[in-house]
């Protein structure tokens, strides 16, 4: 055969090799677009679950916590009012009226109530969002739990409130090894966020093999964060479930707290009454009942400030002393996923005691 011919045949050889790597280089491209585009979507969908769960959580934090600083205000006003009424009843007589109550749940009360207070007033400018969420979060250890900065979270108002709430439900600030505000309830880390920013430096890699197996490990990093977004959208879920819990039981027993701080309102608006006019009510007023209406309230309120005492996630203690971290924040209790571990026993303990302690009153 000529030699052109055979240079000729070898070059249509090469040129169809050229041609079929090609075209399977085409289709390996094809197929890693698929995969990619595939694991994108399914990415999409989880997160935007996972998102609508968190948001929740986020709103049934904002709503305990609002609603726990409320009855601590609650309190406060109860306490001046008790106080007021009982100075009134020993001035008009010459017994020496008392109420019979410990003075560590009177002292606990009032420590509460004074935090309440604070945070209200400090936070009135700006809204209580985010501090509201901390209070329900932190629970009893609120008082203790401060920023990253080292200011405690009760003295900070507004977008510092809320940053700074973020960061320690997320696990503390990025600099002490917590994920921040990023993280969130969520602690949703890189692991979640590294599979999309992976995909576009994977994807349209110059050999079609190795386009191939980049997307096949986009794939699989997706997979994973899609197993961390479902655990993370079940714990939003059991956490949503005990705030329920949490507040329903609050509402039950404030009701009934309620009842005999209205009694004292009536007292004190009759007594403000026959002041003006100059009556002497004396001996309309019943000693008895009234001390007893003081009592039962600081009793109902004792019992209320133990449920919101129970911190929702577990924290780390050592010798029955909570661990503060070296920027005074509360260290909490993360399982090997590295999330929150949710404070169920205690919670159920506190709120079923605290049901049965209240059908006293």
């Amino acid at each position: 055969m000529p030699l052109p011919f055979i240079i000729g045949a070898a070059a249509l050889g090469a040129a169809a090799f050229g041609a079929k790597k090609g075209y399977d280089g085409y289709q390996k491209h094809s197929e890693a677009d698929e995969i990619v585009k595939n694991a994108e979507l399914k990415y999409k969908e989880h997160k935007e679950v996972f998102e609508a769960h968190e948001a929740e959580t986020t709103k049934a934090f904002t709503e305990l916590g609002t609603q726990e600083l409320e009855v601590g205000k609650q309190f406060n006003e109860f306490n001046e009012l008790a106080t007021e009424l009982l100075d009134k009843l020993n001035n008009a007589s010459d017994k020496r009226l008392s109420v019979n109550i410990p003075a560590h749940k009177l002292q606990k009360i009032e420590n509460y109530s004074y935090t309440a207070v604070g945070i209200l007033g400090t936070a009135a400018g700006a809204g209580i969002g985010g501090v509201a969420a901390g209070f329900a979060v932190y629970g009893g250890v609120m008082t203790l739990g401060a920023a990253s900065t080292g200011t405690a979270i009760a003295s900070l108002s507004g977008v510092a409130a809320t940053n700074a709430t973020l960061a320690a439900i997320g696990g503390g600030s990025l600099a002490t090894g917590g994920l921040g505000m990023a993280g969130g309830t969520a602690i949703l880390g890189g692991a979640v966020a590294a599979p999309i920013l992976a995909i576009a430096g994977w994807a349209y890699d110059k050999h079609g093999e190795e386009s191939l197996d980049n997307a096949r490990k986009v794939r699989r990093e997706v997979n994973d964060a899609i197993e961390k977004l479902e655990a993370l959208s079940n714990q939003h879920l059991e956490i949503q479930t005990y705030v329920s819990k949490i507040k329903a039981a609050i509402d039950s027993i404030y009701t009934q707290f309620e009842e005999y701080f209205d009694s004292l309102k009536i007292v004190s608006r009759m007594i403000k009454k026959a002041q003006k006019s100059g009556e002497d009510i004396s001996d309309k007023l019943n000693d008895e009942c009234i001390i007893t209406d003081i009592e039962n309230g600081y009793s109902l309120a004792a019992i209320i400030v133990d449920i919101i005492e129970t911190p929702i996630f577990k924290v780390q203690k050592e010798s029955n002393e909570i661990v503060i971290d070296e920027n005074g924040t509360p260290t909490l209790q993360t399982d090997e996923d590295g999330f929150n571990i949710i404070n169920s026993d205690e919670i159920d303990i506190a709120i079923n005691k605290a049901n049965f302690d209240a059908k006293s009153y």
